[in-house]
Parts: C-alpha cells; sequence; structure tokens
C-alpha cells in the first residue's frame, strides 16, 4: 500500500498584495493598519499579504522599483497597480484592488 499524501487543496489566495514598508516609522506603521484592516473587511480567506521592510531587504525594493515608502503593490488579481503613501484614503485603496466600498463601512467619510 502506497503512503501518498493527499494533494495540497488550498485554493491560491485571490489578492496578492505587496506592501513595502521603512520600519516602524510612523507612516508605516498606519499603512500595515490601514491595509490589514481592509483586507480583514473586504477580504477575508482571499488574500495573501507580504509586509517587505526595505531596511531589511533592500534588494527586494530594487527589484521592484521601489522608489517611495510606504508602497502597496497588487500583484493580482487582474494589472499591477502601485499605491504609494499610508493607505489612509480607504476609497482610493479600494479603488486600486478593484473593490466596492460597504455603504456602512465607518472609516470612508460621508
Amino acid at each position: 500500500m502506497d503512503d501518498l499524501l493527499p494533494a495540497d487543496t488550498t485554493p491560491a489566495p485571490e489578492y496578492v498584495l505587496e506592501l513595502y514598508i521603512t520600519g516602524a516609522t510612523p507612516n508605516s506603521t498606519r499603512a500595515v493598519r490601514n491595509l490589514k484592516d481592509i483586507c480583514e473587511r473586504y477580504l477575508a480567506g482571499r488574500y495573501e499579504l507580504l509586509i517587505i521592510d526595505i531596511y531589511q531587504q533592500p534588494e527586494l525594493a530594487q527589484q521592484v522599483q521601489i522608489i517611495a515608502a510606504p508602497t502597496l503593490v497588487k500583484k493580482r488579481p487582474g494589472l499591477i497597480r502601485w499605491l504609494v503613501g499610508d493607505l489612509s484614503n480607504r476609497r482610493r485603496v479600494l479603488a486600486v484592488l478593484g473593490l466596492t466600498p460597504d455603504s456602512d463601512d465607518a472609516q470612508l467619510p460621508a
């Protein structure tokens, strides 16, 4: 009898995001908090988020030509999109991600 491992049935994440930050600066901390909040509200269970500190891994930032931080890179789905800043403009972040805002999202301005 063969001892075969079951195939990995975990679906690939629908959204693949990279957030480039610069250490624990206020802007970087806000960007991480804002993005995690958006992901948990709008993409729960459907995303992969990689947070890259360009101080610790400068070669990764060079490979994708990051010139400012924090920078969000949406790698999937669709076209690659970039957004620079602390991600506090929730409508703009949602637009870059191709998401429709919830009418009951308290983080959106009236």
